[in-house]
């Protein structure tokens, strides 16, 4: 299998001259993609083998044996109301496809039950997940897309996993992982970027001092509401609750750039050029990768932006992706 290195199906990605700014792509997708209305969806909890939960939302619709399935792993605080899941649950009511996306712990709007979290290596509860879903589609192919931190995550798993990724997952994709944990984390702490931080901070703390109530001193509650930067909120929270030494530990071990090579199934990556959130120094070189992966690095997109056309749309995203996925099918 040759590795392309541009674009197929929609096209390679090309900004429209107003969103050549990769604040501009980054911020508008999001705050128009949270105007699109999402198709019919139904909510299933599943219980987790160490007595915790997740939230899976589903796609409406009746399927027929061998339908395939998309599932979605979200980025950092992400949901079903994230833009990106709006424009991928769509494509796959055009495509006539199953979709789901996952909620991961104490994202769909209820705390989880344990002392834990999510975070960005978090490839065992991956793991467990794509294992059930290919229980349920009867034959189907499944197909696994992540999306920032979820793409990390993803990535992680396939390259932990090798060969026998193939036994559940058909094709994957991940849009804008940051594949360099600790190059994006000082990314994240300079300049205008501290805008993302403090948003994603905002949330971040409101659920940690939540489950300080639920659980005392599990963490340095005074180390959390100092933090100001995610070396310090991973310092002070994602680390001790997740068996980590420290920031750079979990950043260190986390990382998804590392596993890329031992991934063994037709997998696409891709990441603008321009993304605030991943400079490009986290990119890795293609030509030291499999050919089974796709790696596109177009020079514009923002974190997970690319929008195109005036007025704006965010189809670009999810037709590259699905068409990637209909590409191997039969794989």
């Amino acid at each position: 299998m040759r590795k392309r290195k541009t674009g197929i199906g929609p096209g390679a990605y090309r900004a429209p001259w107003w969103a050549r700014n990769r604040h501009v792509n980054t911020i508008y997708a999001s705050l128009i993609g949270k105007s699109l209305p999402l198709p019919p969806m139904r909510r299933e909890r599943w219980e987790m083998p160490d007595g915790d939960f997740i939230d899976v939302d589903w796609l409406e619709g009746k399927w027929s044996a061998g339908t395939p399935l998309v599932v979605l792993f979200h980025g950092l605080e992400g949901s079903s109301d994230s833009h990106y899941v709006r424009t991928f649950a769509r494509q796959a009511h055009r495509h006539g496809w199953r979709f789901a996306m996952p909620h991961f712990r104490s994202c769909s709007g209820e705390p989880n039950r344990l002392p834990r979290a999510y975070h960005s290596g978090d490839s065992e509860d991956i793991d467990w997940m794509l294992k059930r879903f290919h229980a349920q589609v009867d034959g189907g192919p499944v197909f696994a897309a992540g999306v920032s931190l979820g793409g990390n995550a993803l990535l992680k798993w396939l390259g932990e996993r090798g060969e026998e990724g193939k036994q559940w997952v058909r094709a994957a994709a991940a849009v804008c992982a940051p594949l360099n944990l600790t190059l994006s984390g000082e990314a994240l702490a300079l300049g205008f970027n501290m805008v993302y931080t403090r948003m994603f901070l905002k949330t971040l703390k409101k659920k940690s001092a939540g489950k300080l109530v639920r659980f005392p001193g599990i963490f340095d509650e005074e180390a959390m509401l100092r933090s100001r930067t995610f070396r310090d909120f991973d310092d002070a929270v994602t680390a001790p609750l997740h068996g980590f030494a420290g920031a750079d530990d979990y950043w260190t071990r986390s990382s998804a750039g590392q596993f890329l090579s031992r991934i063994a199934l037709p997998t696409l990556v891709l990441n603008a050029r321009d993304d605030p959130f991943v400079p490009p120094g986290a990119l890795p070189d293609p030509q030291g990768l499999p050919d089974w992966l796709t790696i596109e690095f177009p020079q514009h997109g923002g974190h997970v932006g690319f929008v195109r056309g005036f007025p704006a749309r965010l189809d670009w995203l999810p037709e590259r992706v699905f068409h990637h996925f209909e590409h191997h099918m039969g794989a």
